[in-house]
């Protein structure tokens, strides 16, 4: 018994020795499969229930389980990150404390306020039109989306702009990381909807490079991005899913987002734009 301990702890200490002294891409390779390969289990006993079929894409009751299930993974695999590395939560931005909040509350409201502004100006320029009706529907919704856009923002700070940039900036420059961060930030989106998401890439990697800029703006931490990504998301969410805003086709679709997707249009990168030299001046 004290045999196969003694052997334990060798094999962990070297482990450690490893980790520590790897070169960034093989620990950044090592989470993100550590990552799916402890979620594929998980996904293909949620996919039974749910009746996935792979000739089949996925409808929005059946990707929301996979999504959450797949991000509640995420501390835990940071954390062993965390342990083979001997780094900590407060290495990649993630500080809980009273600043923490207040940078939360000032990204989420700066989220909320570009993006009425952006709708604001295409409703007056006859782009869209805003639905009154549907506004009933949001007090079923506002919640359960918040939730989830809490859960998907904080989670995915924490993975791109935390430990995936924070790694890649130990051998590499930092523009370098945040370009990189963000373009593995962007690609991964391909995995729930190719479709939609392709047109969205540029956008989806400005909107990494933004919330780069937003964890620098914060000291390292990740508060504010955090709050933008959430902001954004929410927003979105409940706009869409109660229908609250109608397009009118005066414009192309690569000015208003090609399939009703923000970020795949002219108005979504001005809006990440315009929040990225906001943070900028702050």
């Amino acid at each position: 018994m004290l045999a196969f301990i003694d052997s334990w702890e060798l094999s962990a200490n070297n482990l450690f020795s490893y980790f520590e002294n790897a070169p960034v891409l093989v620990v950044v390779i090592a989470f993100f499969l550590a990552w799916v390969g402890c979620w594929l289990p998980i996904a293909t006993v949620l996919g039974s229930f749910l009746g996935l079929k792979p000739t089949q894409p996925l409808k929005d009751n059946q990707k929301l389980p996979l999504l959450v299930s797949l991000y509640l993974l995420a501390p835990l695999i940071v954390w062993g990150a965390i342990w083979l590395t001997h780094s900590s939560f407060a290495d990649y931005g993630l500080l809980v404390n009273v600043s923490l909040m207040v940078s939360f509350g000032l990204g989420f409201t700066l989220g909320l306020l570009g993006l009425v502004v952006i709708f604001f100006c295409q409703s007056r320029l006859g782009w869209c039109d805003f639905q009154p009706l549907n506004i009933k529907q949001l007090p079923l919704i506002v919640i359960p989306i918040l939730l989830v856009g809490l859960l998907v923002g904080g989670i995915e700070e924490l993975v791109f702009r935390g430990f995936l940039l924070t790694q890649l900036g130990q051998d590499y420059s930092i523009w370098l990381a945040a370009t990189t961060s963000s373009v593995i930030f962007a690609l991964l989106h391909l995995v729930w909807e190719q479709r939609e998401t392709i047109p969205q890439l540029p956008g989806l990697w400005l909107m990494g490079m933004v919330l780069v800029l937003a964890r620098f703006v914060d000291g390292g931490n990740l508060g504010i991005a955090w709050g933008l990504h959430s902001g954004w998301i929410w927003a979105i969410a409940c706009m869409d899913t109660a229908q609250l805003v109608k397009y009118t086709g005066n414009v192309p679709e690569w000015v208003t987002g090609k399939n009703k997707k923000p970020l795949a249009g002219v108005t979504g990168i001005a809006c990440m734009l315009i929040t990225g030299v906001i943070l900028w001046f702050l």
